[in-house]
């Protein structure tokens, strides 16, 4: 058995022990911390001591890494928030590759007004070429990482040839970094468009170039990024009150939709809230709401995938990047890099939000942390 599988079970194992252990024993749990206890507004159905137990575990940071803001709302509203020394309610933090789900809403928006399609050749110029094989990709297959482009989305991210990092990182902040769309646009294909799922942060930065393509009359990065920006809070962060929400672009031009993307806590939450609720606020589609069931909606190459959003239908097993089989089949999240969680699930009316700094060990003991508070919760 792995160390990461024993640590799953011993998760969820200690799920029904917090609930029962009430008498006050030699072997009860210690009460929650002074702050785990004030960061509970309301119980929202689960054990309250259990609740501020689990609240206390994710602030170990021997053990899940550094958290610097943790949000639980359900039924709309906060009932538990607690943020570590520095970090206020409005303090924007890094969201890294859950930007993506911010450029999929971008994207939406754009098929929704008719300036781009769904199931047509993704408008790359360099694609066009007659015989060029990247032509067949599809917009809808870059949403669902399926393009089918080359890409590495981990590697040797130390020192060393540069050859040998990641394409993620050699876009990000190598070689890519001035132009990370013509980094990205210039992979070729080392599968068939549509055929293969392939984590990739090159499929968000491409979409952005698209985006910009088509609301900036030319390639000057200045107009460029200011037609993105206007468009990016006229139709996606203003209607969703995403006032703290910010991204940033890269010389070019072009919004770094995979990872450079910050919020505050409770911004990220009304993010997950939004997509609870298939698209509207307070009643209003912002969305269509078709657009958000497909963001929700499994990849034809991975279950455990939608568009820019992460889903609960994987197969069990080790590298199932939520919970099948313990949690809700419909959970979805928008992850990031170094433990960076929006988790929204619909059946119990919930959303969850941890921000912070977790190596990659520490990743391992955050998930399943995060697993055993979920299913703190009842349905509805």
């Amino acid at each position: 058995m792995t160390v990461r599988r024993l640590s799953h079970i011993l998760a969820f194992l200690a799920v029904p022990t917090l609930w029962g252990c009430s008498n006050g024993g030699a072997d009860a749990p210690p009460p929650p911390s002074a702050q785990a206890q004030a960061a509970i507004k309301d119980e929202g159905g689960a054990p309250r001591d259990a609740l501020g137990r689990a609240i206390d575990r994710l602030f170990d940071d021997d053990a899940v890494g550094r958290t610097d803001a943790l949000v639980i709302m359900k039924r709309g509203s906060v009932i538990a928030e607690r943020y570590g020394q520095g970090v206020s309610a409005t303090t924007p933090l890094q969201g890294w590759a859950m930007g993506q789900c911010v450029t999929a809403l971008m994207i939406g928006q754009l098929v929704s007004d008719g300036r781009l399609r769904l199931n047509e050749s993704a408008p790359v110029p360099a694609w066009q070429r007659p015989g060029d094989p990247r032509g067949e990709i599809t917009l809808k297959q870059l949403l669902q990482m399926r393009s089918g482009l080359r890409h590495s989305e981990t590697g040797d991210a130390g020192q060393g040839d540069v050859a040998r990092q990641s394409d993620r990182i050699r876009m990000l902040f190598l070689d890519g970094r001035d132009d990370m769309a013509a980094y990205a646009e210039a992979q070729p294909l080392e599968a068939p468009a549509g055929q293969v799922f392939e984590n990739s942060s090159a499929s968000a930065v491409i979409l952005s170039d698209l985006a910009a393509r088509v609301l900036s009359p030319d390639s000057d990065p200045g107009r460029r990024r200011r037609a993105v920006e206007e468009y990016l809070d006229n139709r996606v962060l203003d209607p969703l009150g995403l006032k703290t929400m910010r991204v940033e672009y890269d010389r070019a031009g072009t919004m770094i939709g995979a990872a450079m993307v910050d919020a505050s806590a409770r911004d990220w939450a009304n993010l997950g809230e939004f997509l609870r609720h298939n698209g509207s606020v307070k009643g209003a589609q912002i969305l269509p709401r078709r657009w958000v069931q497909f963001m929700l909606a499994p990849s034809p190459r991975n279950p455990g995938y939608g568009a820019g959003v992460w889903l609960n239908r994987a197969e069990p097993g080790e590298n199932a990047r939520l919970y099948p089989g313990t949690a809700k089949s419909d959970v979805f999240a928008c992850l990031g890099e170094h433990g960076q969680y929006v988790i929204g699930s619909p059946s119990q009316l919930l959303t969850v939000v941890r921000l912070g700094a977790s190596d990659a060990q520490q990743e391992q003991a955050l998930h399943y942390e995060l697993g055993a508070l979920l299913a703190l919760f009842p349905s509805n």
